[in-house]
């Protein structure tokens, strides 16, 4: 069996006790729903993937993906979710 190295660590220890891999990511072309949004953000804040390659690997801006952290370390997981974005978002202070 042949293991490509990567840079940086193979598996992170989630919070809740699950263990993320490179290959629970989800394909560069997918559909968003909250777990794959929490899957990228998750692998960022353990340092499986760079801010950067999930940007550039995800076609996102560095807007949207700033967001999805935002609200994920908010009010978790349910904040990803499209449905719930007008309960979630905070106000525009001006």
């Amino acid at each position: 069996m042949f293991l490509r190295k990567s840079p940086g660590p193979r598996t992170a220890i989630l919070p809740d006790g699950s263990i993320l891999t490179l290959a629970d990511l989800p394909p560069p072309q997918t559909r968003w729903v909250a777990s794959r949004k929490a899957a990228v953000v998750g692998a960022v804040q353990h340092g499986l993937l760079t801010r950067e390659e999930a940007i550039r690997r995800y076609g996102l801006t560095g807007e949207e993906f700033d967001g999805w952290v935002s609200a994920f370390r908010r009010h978790g997981r349910n904040a990803l979710k499209v449905t719930q974005l007008q309960k979630f978002r905070q106000p525009q202070v001006e």
